[in-house]
């Protein structure tokens, strides 16, 4: 029986309409005064560290932890303003999805597993009322390497449940082959969702355990969650 649901944010339960990558491009402009070949950097399933680390890198920027702290304090201010006045939007059928989640007589675990650093991940959802949704979760603060992100999730969940907690117990929702690849790295079964930028088919390459356009096309019990 699965244990723990672990979501990806962007693509996955929300879209911001770009709102972090604006956010990462002010706060490289104008703290850096690195603004070319911003362009390049490919955001989807990777983490906020990874991304700093390489354009850094591009820069000839040292990547110090006083750089990467100066990034990410003026990041979470950037965030929460384009946020503001941003459009974003829930993705379909993630409301109706976690509701049966909780439904369940036996409810997993709700948990993140995300590239987003943690406030981040905090401002872009709660934004949209989904924060406290979930109860654990592992981000870009934990770890550079996403797969280790899915170990530390997997590791709190642990602790929450007082015993250890099997891959197989554990289910991953993502919307790019990056997020199938780190959920296969802990033994965890996989739903992809194309609600971001990876195509249906695209997933299905990456052999999830199931693959759909969207969470409004699946529930819970279909998966085999709950009694």
């Amino acid at each position: 029986m699965v244990r723990l649901v672990l979501f990806d944010i962007d693509g996955t339960l929300i879209r911001t309409g770009g709102a972090g990558i604006r956010a990462f491009a002010r706060v490289f402009a104008t703290e850096f005064g690195a603004a070319d070949g911003f362009e390049k950097l490919k955001f989807a399933g990777r983490t906020d560290r990874s991304l700093v680390r390489e354009f850094f890198t591009m820069h000839g920027i040292s990547a110090t932890e006083q750089n990467f702290s100066r990034f990410f304090e003026r990041y979470v201010f950037w965030l929460d303003h384009i946020m503001k006045e941003n459009k974003s939007e829930v993705c379909a059928g993630v409301w109706q999805f976690l509701d049966a989640l909780t439904a369940l007589n036996e409810p997993p675990i709700l948990g993140l597993l995300t590239g987003n650093i943690r406030l981040g991940a905090e401002i872009k959802l709660r934004q949209l009322g989904l924060w406290e949704r979930f109860e654990t979760g592992a981000f870009a603060d934990d770890h550079e390497d996403r797969p280790q992100i899915a170990a530390i999730a997997r590791q709190r969940a642990s602790r929450i449940l007082k015993r250890d907690l099997p891959g197989d117990e554990v289910l991953v929702i993502g919307d790019t082959p990056l997020d199938i690849h780190c959920a296969r790295a802990i033994g965890a079964k996989v739903l992809a969702v194309a609600t971001g930028g990876a195509s249906l088919d695209e997933l299905k390459r990456h052999h999830p355990d199931w693959a759909v356009e969207s969470l409004a096309q699946v529930t819970p019990r279909e998966l085999g969650l709950g009694n």
